[in-house]
């Protein structure tokens, strides 16, 4: 179980990772409404600019402590509940906007590693 518990806790994080800095002008098909780009589905959602900065700014710092928590184990679990919190958030969204499951599956996908992780990697230690 702990070897499970640490995939998700690297998959999770390196999920998030990838759509921040490699996907985030790409069109994924994954995306809010009929946004093409990370802008354009935080418009969708009705959030600014400002505010798609401090989500990103959140999620990636909340995926590095899940990365760093492989030799900081203590960093693991409330970094993976910070994260699998996103995710709802995310999923509410895409809710909101009346997307189909299909394109909140991502989301659901890493609330579900996230949420594995906080569970497999136990306590903070």
């Amino acid at each position: 179980m702990q070897v499970i518990g640490k995939l998700a806790q690297t998959a999770a994080a390196l999920w998030i990772l990838d759509v921040w800095f490699v996907r985030f002008n790409k069109d994924t098909g994954y995306r809010g409404g009929d946004a093409t780009n990370m802008k354009e589905e935080f418009e969708v959602y009705g959030l600014s600019e400002t505010q798609m900065h401090a989500v990103g700014a959140a999620k990636v710092g909340l995926a590095t402590a899940m990365l760093v928590g492989h030799a900081a184990p203590r960093l693991t679990r409330p970094a993976s509940l910070g994260l699998a919190a996103f995710m709802v958030g995310a999923i509410g969204m895409h809710i909101k906007v009346g997307d189909p499951v299909k394109q909140y599956l991502p989301a659901l996908s890493v609330f579900s590693l996230a949420s594995i992780s906080a569970v497999l990697n136990g306590k903070s230690r």
